[in-house]
């Protein structure tokens, strides 16, 4: 079975290892490696096997490496492994902005790296996440690496000046609703309805609006006037302006 490395012990990697066990694929040698022992002391007791890496080069050993770091962190400890990595090995990035040139050069040329931006529901095997892999990669080994990437959910392979889109509208998108969500079920136990209720109400009324509007083959504007009433009809103008200003910004800094 693939041995797995994660340099970085923080959410993404957590996201993946659960998503991994969560349907019987997590690898019996997977090591991680952070700086942070309290990081790694939590993984530890939530993934009994796991193994916790005292040097980042004891990492470079496994099949496929994840660099699971912000990306002003890449490029260094990139540096830091390049005579350790393996050259059969995959190096996979989950960070946005750094791009697989600068990577590739960084490691001296290596062939084998792919960029991959996550999505958190990827923890219940429901992610969708965008993936880049390098040109020198033959189809033999982008396979294998899907395999793989498929049992966290969709991999479409995308291309690569495209991710950091997908890193703002995938990767971020689930906190633009999620705590939306989250007051719509506690109002709904303020009026009485019951847990199980609410989780399957709530649940199949957000597939269904997403779905509405993007298989109904209404437009936009005819698919927001199937309500009439809006109860917050006054504060949208607000909300769009913030998705757009944040957004926007948080866009132009990962391009520049």
């Amino acid at each position: 079975m693939t041995s797995l490395g994660f340099i970085g012990g923080g959410r993404v990697t957590k996201i993946l290892l659960k998503g991994l066990e969560r349907c019987g694929q997590l690898p019996s040698s997977v090591k991680v490696y952070d700086n942070n022992s309290e990081v790694t002391d939590h993984l530890k007791e939530e993934f009994t096997n796991l193994i916790i890496s005292k040097e980042i080069i004891d990492v470079c050993s496994q099949d496929i490496i994840f660099l699971a770091l912000h990306p002003p962190l890449i490029l260094d400890i990139v540096e830091e492994i390049k005579s350790e990595a393996n050259p059969d090995s995959f190096i996979v990035s989950l960070a946005p902005k750094i791009t697989l040139k600068q990577i590739s050069e960084k490691l001296g040329g290596f062939k084998n790296v792919i960029r991959m931006i996550p999505n958190a529901p990827s923890i219940i095997n429901a992610g969708y996440n965008p993936v880049v892999f390098s040109d020198s990669m033959g189809s033999d080994k982008k396979m294998g690496i899907q395999k793989l990437f498929r049992y966290w959910g969709d991999c479409p392979e995308v291309n690569e000046e495209k991710l950091e889109a997908y890193a703002i509208l995938t990767a971020m998108g689930p906190t633009y609703f999620w705590f939306q969500i989250n007051q719509l079920h506690d109002l709904g136990l303020s009026f009485g309805l019951e847990e199980e209720e609410l989780k399957e109400s709530l649940n199949k009324m957000v597939c269904g609006a997403a779905n509405t509007l993007y298989q109904s083959k209404l437009n936009p504007e005819e698919v927001m006037d199937l309500i009439p009433v809006k109860p917050l009809g006054d504060e949208e103008e607000t909300i769009k302006l913030a998705y757009e200003s944040r957004l926007n910004s948080l866009y132009n800094q990962l391009k520049n």
